[in-house]
């Protein structure tokens, strides 16, 4: 292992479930960690995305897209998400959600969502990185903190 790459692993950061709904109606959703905010006017986020994630093609597309923020206490839709679901379930048939407005997923039992559309995207190594709006946000669980995360090196997940 790089030394350099211990210290880069220490930068914490949240546990996020992206999520997008296709023209066909279609929901797909992945776990993130690489989500943060870079501007307050406009209010905007950064996102780091690999290519081949299920929401690859449609965020890209500059379509619609939630940022579901999971709270400290949902290790049951981080197995989910990180470890896949049963063939032939789709990603959400079992989580409580909504589709909002602008057409994204809201998980009922998140800390809170942000909606967001993406301004622009570069490759600067492995994986893209979007900028993007915020359309909209809600706070869906006040009594919930969100999730943390630290690894244990900055060359993996």
């Amino acid at each position: 292992m790089s030394e350099k790459a211990i210290p880069v692993g220490h930068i914490p950061s949240g546990l996020f479930i992206v999520c997008t709904v296709d023209d066909e109606g279609q929901k797909d959703g992945f776990l993130a960690s690489w989500v943060q905010q870079v501007s307050f006017d406009p209010l905007l986020i950064t996102m780091a995305l690999k290519e081949g994630r299920v929401c690859y093609d449609h965020i890209l597309a500059g379509k619609p897209f939630s940022i579901n923020i999971v709270g400290d206490d949902q290790a049951s839709y981080l197995r989910h998400f990180w470890k896949g679901y049963p063939s032939g379930q789709g990603p959400f048939d079992q989580i409580p959600h909504d589709i909002s407005e602008h057409g994204t997923i809201k998980i009922k039992d998140a800390k809170s969502v942000i909606e967001c559309k993406m301004l622009s995207s570069s490759k600067p190594g492995d994986h893209n990185l979007i900028v993007a709006e915020v359309i909209d946000g809600t706070e869906l669980n006040s009594d919930v903190k969100p999730k943390t995360y630290i690894r244990k090196s900055g060359l993996d997940y």
